[in-house]
């Protein structure tokens, strides 16, 4: 998801009841691994309600007799989801509905065994699967999960620690194409008015990002990138403009794969959309919203979040909401990673410095870190601390290790945990291997404390030294590398490297030239706020 997104998101949050639901998810990790989902459903035009046939392969790495799974029940305005029946080995089970959750009774389980269960229901989605009109009229079905909301009209594990493959197959009508996870394995025509058409996705991904999207489109083969096939997906009516804009996914792609490593998925399709958010990170099929196309490349940024997340987020991805920074800061970084690489240095600079006002501006509202295990409306968690300043963190660390050893922690990180989850922790253990550098302070000033450096500063340049006062006004201590220029009177200048680490710290630094004024940062490397800094 792009930064852009959170427009939407708080439009969504104040509309909506968000259920506190009673399934601890850390247990129920702890009890079974969902392995693979085949989901099953009939659309149709004459009414919203879906038809669902889902089988489900689950590992046991308890000995259980029952298990649950999420699932929004029937509402009091007639939506959300109503099981017909759970069979297991074409046997019925016992099953019970109650506060969203789908308890099913089974037969004592041994540790490590498999098992898979047919569940049967229908229902009209509530949210998850968005049923409407778009922009032109024309009926839709979007997939749109983010954070939990797959339950509403899947029976899941709704949480991204439980990874499994997906396979859909979609009954729609026949004037509908279908795009899914995955690669398509089978479209066939079953009747003059229907078709069922079959993705297939291979590799682990969470529920969050398992979506399908059935409209009317335009579809454009793009290119294939490192045997990678790259295509894109609009309305027919934004047939030109959202060709155009979406081609700018191939030299996204081509940065990805060069400096992170092989894509991890089969396919990239990028689709225009009824997402709530300004981009949706789905597994190989990246939803836009649906206004993204403006034949003016408006948003490239945004598809190269997106696209970023493919590495960072769907296929290594968080193990808990709250350490969804390592989604979200990630993309954001790279974001800024592909324009400095395509557009040049200042330009890099520029997105550096506008990601830094929102994250400051947004610290004057919120005094929380930027892994805020509090917090329990994961919609709030989509913040500037885990986009900019947690874009940030990734920077200074950038800066912290050189770029040789930053890349080669990247790529560690990345390939331990692909195909997996992660948490800060682990994070902070690659990157402490590939240095040999202990960064406890780092990781633990940047996201596990709220705040940040703000700067007072003062200096003068007598008897031939620059003395510099730096002063630290807020309540947590940082300890910082601070660049200071000094801009000398016959028009040359230096930069100063000073280590501070008390609240406040006197530096005194030779110098036989006259000074006329220095400047903090001038290499855009911290994450700081300046309040003043004047001439004694």
């Amino acid at each position: 998801m792009n930064s852009f997104k959170r427009i939407f998101v708080l439009l969504f949050v104040f509309g909506t009841i968000l259920t506190v639901y009673s399934q601890n998810h850390q247990d129920r990790f702890e009890k079974i691994d969902v392995i693979h989902y085949n989901f099953n459903l009939v659309l149709s035009d004459e009414a919203d309600e879906i038809n669902g046939i889902a089988d489900i392969e689950i590992a046991f790495k308890k000995a259980l007799t029952n298990f649950s799974l999420d699932l929004v029940d029937k509402q009091s305005d007639n939506t959300g989801m109503m099981v017909d029946s759970v069979l297991e080995n074409e046997k019925p089970v016992s099953f019970q509905q109650k506060n969203n959750q789908l308890s099913i009774n089974i037969g004592l389980t041994q540790v490590d065994e498999i098992r898979t269960y047919q569940i049967k229901y229908k229902g009209i989605p509530s949210d998850g699967l968005i049923i409407s009109k778009n922009k032109y009229g024309e009926r839709t079905f979007f997939g749109d999960n983010w954070p939990d909301r797959a339950k509403n009209w899947l029976p899941v594990v709704d949480h991204p620690s439980d990874k499994a493959t997906v396979t859909w197959v979609v009954t729609a009508p026949s004037y509908y194409q279908v795009i899914g996870n995955g690669l398509m394995t089978e479209r066939t025509n079953l009747s003059d008015e229907t078709t069922l058409t079959r993705w297939q996705f291979d590799e682990p991904i969470p529920t969050k990002v398992m979506v399908i999207g059935v409209a009317r489109f335009a579809v454009q083969n793009l290119d294939e990138i490192y045997n990678i096939p790259v295509s894109t997906w609009v309305y027919p009516q934004d047939k030109i403009n959202g060709f155009k804009d979406y081609a700018v996914a191939l030299p996204i792609l081509d940065f990805m794969i060069k400096h992170v490593g092989p894509y991890p998925f089969k396919k990239l399709a990028n689709v225009q959309s009824k997402t709530i958010y300004g981009g949706m990170e789905n597994a190989g099929n990246i939803f836009y919203n649906e206004n993204s196309i403006t034949g003016n490349g408006d948003y490239e940024a945004v598809i190269a979040h997106e696209i970023a997340h493919q590495w960072f987020g769907d296929s290594a991805s968080e193990l808990d909401w709250h350490h969804v920074w390592l989604s979200e800061g990630f993309a954001t970084y790279f974001e800024n990673l592909y324009y400095e690489n395509r557009y040049g240095r200042d330009s890099f600079i520029d997105k550096l410095k506008q990601d830094r006002q929102k994250a400051l501006k947004y610290a004057k509202q919120s005094q929380s870190p930027i892994v805020d295990v509090t917090e329990n409306n994961y919609f709030k968690l989509l913040n500037p601390n885990t986009y900019e300043k947690a874009s940030w963190v990734l920077h200074m660390l950038r800066r912290e290790l050189g770029d040789e050893l930053f890349w080669t922690g990247i790529k560690k990180y990345y390939n331990d945990y692909k195909y997996s989850n992660a948490l800060s922790e682990g994070f902070q253990r690659d990157i402490e291997i590939i240095s040999s550098k202990n960064l406890t302070y780092f990781f633990k000033q940047w996201l596990y404390q709220s705040g940040h450096p703000k700067l007072e500063v003062k200096w003068n340049n007598k008897i031939g030294m620059l003395n510099i006062e730096v002063n630290q006004t807020q309540k947590n201590i940082f300890i910082l590398p601070l660049d200071v220029k000094i801009n000398y009177k016959d028009g040359n200048s230096s930069i100063e490297t000073l280590q501070i680490s008390e609240k406040k710290q006197s530096i005194s630094i030779p110098s036989l030239n006259t000074i006329v004024s220095i400047e903090l940062d001038p290499n855009t490397w911290l994450f700081y706020e300046l309040i003043s800094i004047k001439k004694d």
